[in-house]
């Protein structure tokens, strides 16, 4: 009775700091909601505080200032394109890699796993020498190629040691029966590969959808992203929080949704293709 009392106290002092812990990770999203209704008198005067009133001319206001629709739709085809080659390439590199061990291909992972170190910072001048003289910047495909670059490096990882869990012998068998090389990459491989490409979209998709330092080195404004648009209301003289925080919160959303869909690939995919290996 003494332990059992003893565990309980234990179990209920857990349960008090995750819920400390998730609350104080949740505090961005209470600022971030509760600000986007506000006017911007009232966010200068207490940013914690509930809004007097709850209206959304805010949101409004943010949609047609930087013309939401369009900019939405910019973000979506940059992130499918950018996450749709991501998981191809680095598929299909992670599939030569495992099956075909030479010096060369485990001197190539090497390479990739090394370059996952590198800063981003280090490299932004050779960054625009390299995407002027093949003039990549100002187009799509130009901050396509960027993002296939920067981001193989960890797909290719994820995928590889995910890769390594896959018996030869269902290989094997598909070849036997007539299966080309790609048609036993794309028909049998592949579709194992389910977790762990939910895992390697969910990862990418966040990062591209909010990051603003490489779009506005290559594109800028001729194609503007959510982040990029979000910046038109921060001024050398003026910041607009009030619409700001609107704008932030529909970019928010459908992320959120995105996100919440998939979790559950996350640590499936994570965890097999590191303890499988």
């Amino acid at each position: 009775m003494e332990t059992r009392k003893r565990y309980s106290a234990g179990l209920f002092a857990a349960e008090i700091i995750a819920i400390l812990v998730a609350l104080l990770f949740l505090s961005p999203f209470y600022f971030l909601i509760v600000n986007s209704f506000k006017k911007l008198k009232e966010i200068l005067l207490d940013a914690a505080k509930l809004p007097e009133h709850f209206g959304f001319d805010n949101f409004r206001r943010a949609w047609e200032a930087i013309d939401f629709p369009v900019v939405f739709m910019h973000s979506v085809v940059l992130t499918s394109l950018s996450v749709t080659g991501l998981v191809i390439v680095s598929s299909m590199t992670a599939y030569r890699i495992v099956r075909h061990p030479s010096l060369f291909n485990r001197l190539l992972f090497t390479v990739f796993v090394a370059a996952m170190i590198i800063p981003f910072q280090s490299v932004m001048l050779p960054l625009m020498k390299i995407s002027a003289m093949f003039e990549l910047r100002g187009h799509l495909y130009g901050i396509v190629i960027c993002y296939l670059g920067f981001g193989v490096s960890l797909s290719m990882f994820l995928f590889h040691g995910f890769i390594k869990s896959v018996p030869r012998e269902i290989e094997e068998a598909a070849v036997v029966d007539g299966c080309s090389p790609y048609g036993v990459f794309w028909k049998i491989v592949f579709p194992i590969l389910r977790p762990i490409v939910a895992t390697v979209v969910i990862l990418n998709v966040l990062w591209i959808w909010n990051d603003y330092l490489l779009p506005v080195l290559v594109v800028n404004n001729t194609y503007t992203t959510i982040p990029l648009a979000i910046q038109l209301f921060f001024g050398q003289y003026l910041r607009k929080w009030d619409m700001a925080m609107a704008a932030l919160t529909l970019s928010t959303i459908p992320i959120v949704l995105f996100f919440l869909f998939l979790q559950k690939h996350i640590v499936e995919g994570i965890a097999a293709g590191s303890i499988k290996g």
